[in-house]
């Protein structure tokens, strides 16, 4: 089973207009955003429809997917631990929204999560306990189901002693091709990427930029043999 995911920050909804083009051109299964306001986004983009939406959140995350192919089974919003960013300008500690599906044709199930970290205000050491939370957040949903993690995890630098970090923890971490954030004229980082277990994912791929700060990033996640 392979799962085609695209994943979006929207810059505070700016790019919100461009979502059901990407649903279309890229033939998206899953459609994972950030920073969406969860009040203005349709019932159905194309062929997707919304699984879920964070609603308490300053900063929204949403998920949506191919409803034809895949049966939504629960669906859940966690909280992790709160940044002095999220304090200052709260709501803002709804960082992980989970969702557990079963293929319609087969009858796997899976989980994909859209994760949005900690701004770079705050330590990595504040940004790997969120992940650890919310890859423990999504164990809770469904125990032992293969998960795949995908969003802004705003973790730039210093990469390679997270991937040791989640290595240890049973998820692998995987990069993209490019980087994906593109705000300042002179800096540029990989701050967008995936988390999973149970999936093997060959590359992730970056999209054309938009209205947004940070470019879409697109995966094909095949089920571990």
């Amino acid at each position: 089973m392979t799962l085609r995911i695209v994943s979006y920050n929207l810059r505070k909804h700016a790019a919100s207009g461009e979502l059901t083009g990407i649903a279309e051109a890229y033939d998206v299964d899953v459609l994972c955003l950030q920073e969406c306001d969860s009040d203005a986004l349709p019932e159905r983009l194309h062929h997707l429809v919304l699984a879920d939406t964070t609603r308490a959140n300053r900063l929204g995350l949403a998920v949506y997917v191919r409803d034809d192919r895949y049966e939504i089974l629960h669906s859940q919003v966690f909280a992790v631990q709160k940044s002095l960013h999220d304090r200052v300008l709260a709501p803002a500690n709804e960082r992980l929204l989970a969702v557990h599906l079963r293929d319609r044709d087969n009858g796997e199930e899976i989980l994909v999560g859209s994760f949005h970290a900690a701004p770079l205000t705050a330590l990595n050491s504040l940004r790997r306990k969120q992940i650890a939370a919310a890859h423990d957040g999504m164990r809770s949903l469904a125990p032992d189901t293969p998960a795949v993690m995908v969003g802004d995890f705003n973790y730039p630098w210093f990469i390679r002693g997270l991937e040791r970090h989640l290595t240890t923890s049973g998820y692998t971490l995987k990069r993209t091709t490019q980087p994906t954030y593109l705000r300042y004229k002179f800096f540029s980082g990989y701050f967008d990427f995936v988390t999973s277990t149970g999936f093997e994912i060959e590359r992730v791929d970056v999209l054309p930029a938009g209205a947004s700060d940070h470019r879409p990033i697109r995966l094909d996640a095949e089920l571990a043999a």
